[in-house]
């Protein structure tokens, strides 16, 4: 399919924040195909596979990880992309790269590292998404960071829209390498962001009912999604129930998927160049809404029932635990640290205590365990519910 006029175009990104002066290109491969080539290729991608989505440190090898949810919202958001004309790689490595900055144990782990932190700006997974790209990933020999497009930079950073009051980590980066923060990102940005939603909407609730935190008849009072399973049962009725539920779960992303497209292709009537989206002043890719409502509805459900439900609060209360305890180990004795990191800790604050926040955020919730062990001599008890 063509590119649409208002696609971001890899041939006139805004370029890198650092040049590079290198013999030859490796590969016959565009601006935005190499952003997602280094992305893929990173030691802080690979760590994904260790990072929780939903259920910390869960027996079963069938739960989603971050790098398992991150491959799911690419599929989504390239089919979105293509649909729409958008620029696949961009999207691709838009989707790949947003949840890098997650912490260990999820949520938990970020609230922990913002509690410890409050006193030094605190901690958004968001902003140390960019962080984590632009400054901590470090494998080329002549910059820091992997030295991405503007695009990819600028996407990441408005994955929740517009940011009017960025905190520390963001407002550093765009000071050295402005990423128009007032402004809407692409459509690109703007779709992989809700392919995002689209994914852990529904794929939670594949692991919750995995998992036996929901159960069928609780989902049948959100009424979109009982039309749904009435579909299922009627189209096969005698498929396994398993099997209606993954069947359920694919009718839903479906249903968001092709409302989304709708809903943007309207949006986009009259509108004939990637400045006229940025001119626009508002969110171009977006549900209809009477979907956004339904989202909504299933947004609160999905709190009420698996998010905060009080088996996920106990363990997250003991995930939050160990990841204070880390934290205040190292303030107190920052040789507990590796050498590469404790060698290089600042002697004063903030910029100690971003440090120790860089390393504890890198973990895998694997290696966060083991390094409690290491330091109190116990491991962790009651950090898996599933």
């Amino acid at each position: 399919m063509s590119s649409a006029p208002y696609a971001a175009d890899p041939s006139r990104s805004r370029g890198r924040e650092f040049s590079e002066k290198r013999g030859g290109m490796r590969g016959p491969r565009s601006e935005f195909q190499r952003d997602r080539d280094r992305i893929i290729h990173s030691i802080a991608f690979r760590r994904l596979a260790g990072k929780t989505q939903v259920f910390i440190a869960p027996d079963g090898d069938h739960y989603r990880v971050r790098l398992t949810h991150s491959l799911e919202v690419a599929q989504i958001g390239r089919v979105i992309a293509r649909t729409l004309g958008l620029e696949e790689d961009l999207t691709e490595a838009l989707c790949l790269a947003h949840d890098i900055g997650h912490p260990p144990f999820g949520h938990a782990g970020e609230d922990a590292l913002n509690e410890a932190t409050a006193p030094h700006g605190g901690f958004d997974h968001n902003a140390h998404c960019l962080r984590t790209l632009m400054r901590l990933e470090n494998p080329y020999c002549d910059h820091v960071g992997l030295n991405l497009t503007w695009e990819l930079l600028e996407g990441l950073a408005k994955h929740n829209g517009p940011v009017a009051n960025p905190g520390w980590a963001l407002a550093e980066l765009n000071a050295e390498f402005p990423l128009e923060l007032n402004e809407w990102s692409s459509l690109e940005g703007q779709v992989a962001a809700l392919a995002d939603d689209i994914a852990y909407d529904n794929h939670d609730i594949d692991d919750g009912l995995r998992a036996g935190f929901l159960e069928l008849d609780q989902l049948l009072t959100l009424d979109f999604v009982a039309d749904q399973w009435r579909d299922v049962e009627r189209l096969f009725p005698h498929a396994a129930r398993d099997t209606q539920l993954r069947e359920l779960v694919r009718g839903q992303i479906g249903l968001m998927v092709n409302d989304l497209i709708a809903e943007t292709q309207r949006n986009l009537a009259g509108l004939n160049t990637l400045s006229d989206i940025r001119g626009a002043g508002r969110q171009l890719a977006c549900f209809s809404p009477e979907m956004a409502l339904q989202e909504r509805r299933l947004k609160a459900f999905m709190y009420e029932n698996l998010y905060y439900h009080p088996e996920q609060l106990a363990t997250s209360k003991r995930a939050k635990a160990v990841i204070g305890r880390l934290y205040a180990a190292y303030h107190a004795e920052p040789a507990l640290m590796p050498g590469d990191w404790s060698n290089s800790i600042p002697d004063s604050e903030p910029g100690k205590s971003r440090h120790i926040l860089d390393f504890i955020a890198g973990m895998t919730d694997r290696y966060a365990m083991e390094q409690y062990r290491k330091i109190f001599g116990e491991t962790p008890e009651g950090l898996s519910n599933v």
